[in-house]
């Protein structure tokens, strides 16, 4: 028996690990592809289309391709191999074509659009939902028309999976061998995760997945920093470029095809921004006094350093003046912040505080690797101390995961189908101990989790995460908040060694660490975003310099910052041609804004279940299943405001509005 083909019976679905290898994955994926084509003929067979035998069924049809596609791509972003490759290669075209068939269905559109929608809010939603997805999907275009898009949606399918392999293949390829010398400035356990014997050298960095690599702030010798900054700007030069200009010119023809001006245009319109012009005002609005601030940053640090600094030096000399200016040492700050203790003490700790939930290890069930562990999470007692799901953590680094750091499903939750979520979180560290930066990530992560885990909606398709971009971020940075909250803090951050609590003094300082180079940091994202809504907003040609291209780019938005590099270009970023987030990387501010301002209303009313199930009920619990600024109103009491955004990232003379 394929173990992929049926449901599991161990708790919430787990999927059972020890008994599924890579070699079920091409059967069950071509016969879960045949289940759901059979699924949908049924649905067509029906007489008088109904909600039920229409829209619930299609809602309840494909859960074998499901459980197939969910194994697959987390653990081929997790644990991937050639064999992994050669299998995507020959299941993602598939995938894309049998979805497309699904939803260019003129039969099934029909059926869609004539049922009648019951009368409450959820099911008007999926179904306003259903009818755009069909029509962005092609539903609506004529013969030729479907071809086309169909063979479009295949090479980009093919592409954003070549783009992620070379990718990883440069980032392993270009992992720095470094002797126990040139990693001078890391302690004895930092050095030691490095240690490789396969390296001449003795020790191996793999690179991470922005530009600027984090141990370049804590190196202590120039040529090792200059050798692993350079070394992150070689990938994807040779095996990505024309990947890029393929990818920018097939969306742009999808977009034009489906009735839209850019594939900009075409993503930003299911997006809360509304608008492509406003994802492009907000970055150009915030541009011109984070560059000023950055070039700012960048004299100080030369001034330190005593020679005029770049990118492979700028993160060492702005982490000393940090250091010297706050009274930070980052290396003494690590031992506060132990990895189960931060989880357990901290993240946990903070669920409980708001929403009552408890987080238990599970001893017996097993990850998909001996360092995965299942957590079971389980409601306040006053919401009947139920099981509400699982939680996978997946936290040390390997050289098979792709790097950086993120959140995804096995099962998604749904009243309909009976299922409740079982989610993971995945981190590349290198340590036990954390810096501030990992120990926010941590949190950060947790908070998309918590969304798919409370998650209390009928529906699968608006269930959890399954929202626009620039709304999913806001709860992950909202729950980054609580990792340095003085009430939580307190109770997780002990050293290691004695157990002393963290002192108020190194609090301070780290709060004021967190703010410090705003400039730098600011500049980097907004040079990123800047790249990402350029190449996607293009309606011409697609230029065949890319580095021109980007240089144009930020000289147009004012970022052009001497030795600051974006957070990502072209052909590393992930993000935009491997990811989800094409025309989507601005995200990130967006919920920022939404996230700074949220928070005001938590520091006024404390961190405490009222406030906790007042963000539960009317955020985290709903999904895609309101209107999002509805869903903000209900919980902040008013729209957005944006100056406590300004105010944190040291931009408050932007004159900037409250509806950016």
């Amino acid at each position: 028996m394929n173990p992929l083909l049926e449901p599991s019976t161990l708790p919430y679905n787990l999927p059972d690990f020890a008994a599924i290898r890579l070699e079920h994955v091409e059967p069950a994926f071509e016969e879960a592809v045949s289940r759901h084509a059979r699924e949908i003929s049924e649905i067509l067979m029906q007489d008088t289309p109904t909600w039920e035998n229409t829209v619930e069924a299609f809602e309840l049809s494909g859960s074998a391709l499901d459980r197939v596609t969910a194994w697959f791509f987390n653990l081929q972003g997790t644990d991937t191999t050639d064999e992994f490759d050669e299998v995507a290669d020959r299941i993602v075209p598939k995938l894309s074509a049998h979805m497309d068939s699904i939803y260019q269905s003129e039969q099934l559109f029909a059926r869609l659009t004539a049922v009648e929608v019951p009368d409450d809010p959820e099911s008007r939603r999926l179904h306003e939902l259903l009818v755009r997805r069909f029509t962005r999907r092609g539903a609506l275009l004529d013969a030729a028309g479907k071809t086309g898009l169909l063979d479009i949606n295949r090479r980009l399918s093919q592409l954003s999976e070549e783009f992620g392999r070379n990718l990883l293949a440069d980032t392993r390829a270009l992992a720095v061998d470094m002797t126990a010398d040139e990693l001078e400035g890391l302690s004895a356990e930092q050095k030691e995760a490095y240690r490789d014997d396969a390296s001449p050298t003795g020790y191996r960095v793999p690179l991470e997945l922005p530009t600027t690599q984090s141990l370049q702030a804590r190196l202590t010798r120039p040529k090792a920093r200059r050798t692993l900054f350079d070394a992150s700007r070689q990938r994807g030069r040779d095996s990505n470029a024309a990947l890029v200009r393929e990818a920018a010119e097939l969306r742009l023809e999808r977009a034009r095809l489906l009735g839209f001006e850019t594939h900009a245009d075409y993503v930003i319109a299911e997006e809360t921004a509304g608008s492509a012009a406003a994802a492009r005002r907000l970055i150009a609005d915030l541009a011109p006094a984070a560059a000023a601030n950055a070039e700012a940053e960048r004299k100080l640090a030369g001034e330190l350093a005593g020679f005029e600094v770049d990118g492979a030096d700028w993160p060492y000399y702005q982490a000393r003046r940090r250091e010297e200016e706050l009274n930070v040492n980052e290396a003494e700050l690590r031992n506060f912040f132990p990895l189960e203790q931060v989880l357990v003490d901290g993240v946990f700790y903070a669920a409980n505080l708001l929403y009552g939930i408890t987080v238990t290890k599970r001893e017996d069930l097993r990850g998909y690797r001996d360092e995965v562990d299942v957590w079971e999470v389980i409601d306040a007692p006053e919401r009947g101390g139920e099981g509400i799901g699982l939680l996978l953590t997946d936290y040390r680094a390997r050289a098979s995961k792709r790097g950086g750091a993120w959140m995804s499903s096995f099962v998604d939750q749904s009243r309909l189908a009976g299922t409740k979520a079982v989610v993971v979180n995945v981190m590349s560290l290198t340590s036990n101990l954390l810096s501030i930066d990992e120990v926010t990530t941590v949190f950060h992560e947790f908070g998309h989790a918590l969304h798919g885990l409370l998650s209390n909606v009928r529906y699968p398709s608006l269930s959890g995460t399954n929202v626009p971009r620039d709304w999913v971020e806001f709860p992950s940075q909202i729950n980054e908040n609580y990792a340095f909250a003085p009430e939580i803090v307190r109770n997780y951050a002990r050293h290691v060694d004695t157990g002393e609590v963290i002192s108020e003094d190194m609090l301070d300082a780290v709060r004021a660490s967190r703010q410090f180079g705003q400039g730098f940091d600011t500049s980097e994202y907004l040079a990123a975003a800047a790249i990402d809504l350029a190449w996607h907003s293009l309606d011409r040609e697609i230029p065949s310099d890319i580095d021109a291209f980007e240089a144009e780019v930020l000289a147009e938005y004012g970022l052009a910052v001497d030795g600051l590099e974006p957070r990502y270009r072209s052909t590393w970023f992930n993000h935009i041609f491997a990811g989800g987030y094409s025309a989507g990387y601005y995200s990130y501010l967006w919920s920022e804004a939404l996230d700074a301002d949220g928070y005001e209303l938590v520091e006024a009313e404390g961190i405490n279940r009222t406030t906790g199930e007042k963000f539960r009920e009317e955020i985290l619990s709903r999904g895609a299943s309101r209107d999002y600024s509805a869903a903000y109103r209900a919980f902040r009491g008013r729209d957005k405001d944006t100056r406590p955004l300004l105010v944190r990232r040291g931009l408050e003379g932007t004159g900037m509005g409250t509806d950016v």
